[in-house]
């Protein structure tokens, strides 16, 4: 469970590192609150989604998007509501909406900011 104090004062702000969010409920509540979010669906054992863990960090701290982990085997009713095929799998929000997607394996630092910067309008989107 997200705790409140780690969260930013302002409503909007994009936090410096990433959010671990328990169900959809507070992933809901963190989209809902800030403008851009990075939601990275993961699975525990899953080794490329631990590779992708200190990108995401790199990814908060330089772009204004909140990044959101998330386990959907933690709660199954993500992985139909988001049509998750595969982790890790980058889904990105803005202003509440889901506007790209990327499914493409393990990414670098760069591949995933630009992602981010370009909504989604990169080669390595997928």
């Amino acid at each position: 469970m997200t705790d409140d104090a780690d969260l930013p004062t302002e409503e909007t702000d994009p936090v410096d590192r990433p959010i671990e969010a328990a169900d959809g409920e507070e992933l809901d509540a963190l989209v809902e609150r800030h403008d851009l979010v990075l939601a990275e669906f993961y699975t525990k054992g899953c080794a490329v989604c631990q590779s992708i863990e200190p990108i995401l960090t790199n990814v908060a701290r330089v772009t204004d998007a909140t990044v959101v982990p998330i386990n959907p085997g933690d709660d199954l009713d993500l992985v139909d509501r988001f049509d998750i095929r595969g982790v890790p799998t980058l889904l990105l929000f803005e202003e509440g909406e889901e506007v790209a997607r990327m499914a493409s394996g393990f990414q670098e630092t760069e591949a995933v900011v630009a992602f981010v910067e370009e909504r989604g309008q990169t080669d390595a989107a997928a």
